[in-house]
């Protein structure tokens, strides 16, 4: 076990135990059987937290219950869940993704080179955040050695199949400045993704831990230095500190602004997917549909309870919409929303589904879980979700991860939006 990385406020034992223990860790202790007298789990804490509030609803009647019994012939059972889907046009085994970690010190080249091997295994979609590569270039200084960007995408290439999951490289001010599309798009190493149609770019417009800011990452002077020229500095640790806090620029978006930047990434990469992440705004539905009505294949919500790296505290607490009420607000609809925010057990992921997301993005929790087991904690993780999700999509009378819908959650009472789309 690393004691490299913490998650203060993050259920990070929790993760680290699946990651250990993988399905099997869906239960309570083992020891426990014939024993203990289990019963409800007190309703989470946070007030704003719709998901962590929210319960799941099964029915009495079933009548997808019974179309299923009738095809199998046979009663049915939660192994007979089908978690298959789409993620922003790639074909994925499970309603999953690794979120973004971008040039964040601890996505460094083992944790995030990890990551990217176990999620090409599982057959699910990776996305590589913005700043990599003005932060540590494109091709490292060793022809021997892979830049951090280069290295996870080889890496996950190995492992993966040529059917399941892809690639997604996300770009934001600084990364449009040093071209990485454009270097990545006629790189060698990206061509078995572009033959088989597994390579997304990301338009990063904003992200759950930031609303409104852009990337924040703290350097030495010395890096600091390095990237001067690409990035803003402050001094804000003390002019006699070694640690500089990097400033990245967050962009300027309209809805105009966005529908052109939408329309030049579908023109200049005719051979990649397109996709969208949006931060927790106050006009996140017509952020989400101005994407889609401009061609993005996917629109990633990044609930405030997102984030992997650093960010004011003022910012973690208090800015920005949850990722329930960013559903509720855009509500179910055939684009493709992905949702992304505190996912780490198959209860908020079956709630976040229920609500309109296609696949939910593991961030935090993918990072404890290689951190956790660098060879399979990232897979036993996933193997723990996808047996929570078969139990809950199941208990609704469901057989397909895409099947919840909204009728199966049910919100607190004090939610803040009284509207939901069926």
């Amino acid at each position: 076990m690393s004691t490299v990385l913490s998650a203060v406020g993050f259920p990070e034992e929790q993760v680290r135990h699946r990651a250990r223990a993988g399905a099997a860790g869906v239960f309570p202790a083992l020891e426990s059987y014939g024993s203990g007298l289990l019963g409800a789990v007190p309703a989470g804490h946070n007030p704003y937290d719709l998901l962590e509030r929210a319960r799941i609803v099964p029915p009495v009647f079933m009548p997808e219950r019974l179309k299923k019994l009738i095809d199998l012939a046979r009663e049915p059972l939660y192994t007979d869940v089908e978690l298959d889907t789409r993620v922003g046009g790639f074909a994925s085994r499970l309603p999953l993704y690794v979120s973004a970690f971008g040039s964040t010190q601890v996505a460094s080249h083992d944790l995030g080179e990890a990551a990217g091997r176990q999620a090409g295994r599982l057959g699910i979609p990776m996305v590589i955040g913005e700043n990599v590569v003005p932060v540590n270039g494109y091709r490292a200084a060793a022809d021997s050695a892979a830049s951090p960007l280069l290295g996870r995408i080889a890496a996950y290439t190995a492992a993966a199949d040529d059917e399941h999951g892809g690639v997604v490289v996300q770009q934001s001010t600084e990364d449009a400045d040093a071209e990485v599309w454009n270097l990545v798009y006629s790189d060698p190493v990206s061509e078995p993704l572009l033959a088989t149609g597994r390579l997304a770019f990301e338009l990063k417009v904003g992200q759950g831990a930031k609303p409104g800011l852009g990337g924040l990452t703290v350097l030495g002077r010395e890096a600091g230095g390095r990237v001067a020229e690409q990035y803003a500095m402050d001094a804000v640790f003390g002019a006699d500190s070694d640690s500089v806090l990097r400033i990245s620029s967050p962009g300027t978006f309209t809805e105009e602004i966005l529908r052109q930047q939408i329309r030049l990434m579908r023109n200049n990469f005719p051979r990649v997917k397109v996709w969208v992440k949006l931060h927790p705004g106050r006009d996140v539905a017509l952020a989400a549909a101005t994407a889609w009505a401009a061609g993005a294949d996917s629109v990633t919500v990044d609930g405030a309870e997102g984030g992997t790296a650093w960010a004011p505290t003022a910012f973690l607490g208090q800015v920005g919409l949850p990722l329930g009420e960013c559903l509720i607000r855009i509500g179910r609809t055939d684009h493709c929303l992905l949702a992304s925010g505190r996912i780490w057990e198959g209860g908020r992921a079956a709630k976040a589904l229920a609500l309109g997301a296609r696949a939910v993005g593991l961030g935090r929790a993918a990072l404890l879980a290689v951190d956790e087991d660098a060879e399979a904690g990232l897979v036993r993780l996933a193997e723990s979700i996808a047996l929570e999700l078969r139990l809950l999509i199941s208990s609704v009378g469901k057989y397909h991860a895409n099947a919840l819908e909204a009728d199966d959650v049910l919100l607190p009472a004090d939610a803040t939006t009284a509207t939901r789309t069926g």
